[in-house]
């Protein structure tokens, strides 16, 4: 299967230049990069979506490149953008290159070989680029009315609907010629003959495309540049994907941990997670297709969530992430070991359950039924004479032991980290920390 028929079958691909699959297949193997703004020390799941685009070019027997731009990274892109971002220093960009850069690392496969993948930085060629210089041998091969056709560019200047009236700085303005250039560069130093990237790069790539042409014509020579973008992922109902409740679902464990990141996926809807496992998945159609019969037998069971969720926490974590996710997203509902967990993931697991905090100082002479009444101002029982029915009941458990007497003294409790207890009253769980 080509590489354009593997991501049609895949939702994910949204238009190429003339000629693009001819040269794909008479060309094997051509080198082909993605640009990665480095403006932040970690990628995200939608830049995942874009990496899988340079996975599946590596996989059809291609040569991919990925361009942190260290250069471009300190102008700001405006595609998409509807005000001037901050411009971050070198060394900040270096520090967030230096985190993508191993994150790309557990994707593409980086042997030597006639495919294997690079890494390369735009700030190494532009450095020694001087001002005057770039503008006498590049700039004058691009038209501003050619700049400002570009959506990305007239919609900054027009002042559109939830776009800053203030228009675009030149800075912004040169970033598409800045990103032309990186192409010309990449073409004739790696002989790279594709651009890709998600379809509102599209005026971007098709800038380089058009500059190599016309470099390639003012020196009287041959060259071939083409284009491929990807379908941006958005949800079912049109807004864009890669946004949870706490905000941006990053690759590195440290900023989404490895059970945020498998609840994500988990919780995905069932109108969404068909194209989802296609996208981020490496599973063939005919596995695909198994997995979806079989959610649609039992919706409720998640079959297709599940299969998805596991599949790309292995690859952007581990094994063994995605093993303690998976222990720990069945504390609540599937009698998992919350005494197992550490602090972090344990914070994780109970996020959404009601969290109060006690002073600790209040709690050395305090009993089980203070502490479960007037202690915690009330919101898990509303008087100590409540705590006692459920107790006589065994209505209530504190770190899976079931209370024996509303007497218990609190200083008696083995916390958890020192500092939680974990309640549960019926099938509702409350979390208790010692502050």
């Amino acid at each position: 299967m080509s590489l354009i028929e593997e991501l049609t079958w895949r939702g994910m691909f949204h238009d190429a230049m003339p000629g693009t699959a001819e040269h794909l297949a008479t060309n094997a193997p051509i080198t082909g990069y993605i640009g990665f703004d480095p403006t932040a020390a970690s990628l995200h799941i939608g830049n995942l979506a874009t990496i899988m685009l340079l996975v599946h070019l590596q996989r059809a027997g291609h040569r991919p490149v990925a361009l942190v731009g260290g250069a471009t990274g300190m102008i700001g892109d405006p595609s998409g953008k509807s005000a001037e971002r901050n411009l971050l220093d070198e060394a900040t960009l270096r520090h967030n290159q230096a985190g993508i850069q191993a994150q790309l690392e557990k994707f593409l496969d980086f042997s030597e070989g006639p495919t294997g993948a690079l890494v390369v930085n735009n700030y190494d060629w532009f450095k020694e680029i001087g001002f005057l210089g770039f503008l006498r041998e590049v700039g004058k091969h691009l038209t501003v009315n050619y700049m400002m056709a570009k959506d990305s560019v007239k919609r900054r200047i027009g002042g559109e609907e939830g776009n800053d009236s203030s228009g675009i700085s030149y800075t912004e303005f040169s970033y598409q010629l800045l990103q032309g250039y990186d192409f010309v560069h990449l073409n004739k130093t790696l002989n790279c003959t594709l651009q890709m990237g998600a379809s509102d790069q599209w005026g971007n790539i098709t800038t380089g495309t058009e500059l190599i042409r016309r470099l390639a014509n003012a020196e009287d020579r041959e060259a071939k540049a083409y284009a491929l973008t990807g379908q941006l992922i958005t949800k079912a109902d049109g807004t864009k994907y890669g946004k949870s409740e706490t905000g941006t679902v990053w690759l590195d464990p440290a900023l989404t941990s490895p059970y945020q990141f498998y609840q994500f996926f988990l919780n995905s809807a069932d109108a969404d997670a068909p194209r989802l496992i296609r996208v981020f998945t490496l599973l063939s159609e005919p596995e695909i297709l198994a997995i979806e019969a079989e959610h649609a037998l039992n919706p409720g069971l998640k079959t297709l969530q599940k299969a998805l969720a596991k599949d790309v926490t292995i690859r952007v974590h581990s094994e063994a992430a995605f093993e303690a996710a998976l222990a720990a997203s069945q504390v609540l509902f599937g009698g998992g070991d919350f005494l197992a967990l550490d602090e972090a993931t344990l914070l994780d697991v109970f996020a959404g359950e009601i969290h109060v905090r006690v002073p600790l100082a209040d709690a050395a002479d305090m009993n089980v039924a203070v502490l479960l009444s007037e202690a915690t101002d009330k919101q898990i029982l509303p008087s100590r004479g409540e705590v006692r029915k459920l107790i006589q009941s065994n209505g209530i458990s504190i770190n899976r032991e079931k209370v024996a007497s509303p007497e218990v003294a609190v200083s008696d409790l083995a916390l958890l980290h020192n500092k939680y207890l974990v309640v549960k009253k019926g099938k509702k769980h409350y979390l208790i920390e010692f502050v």
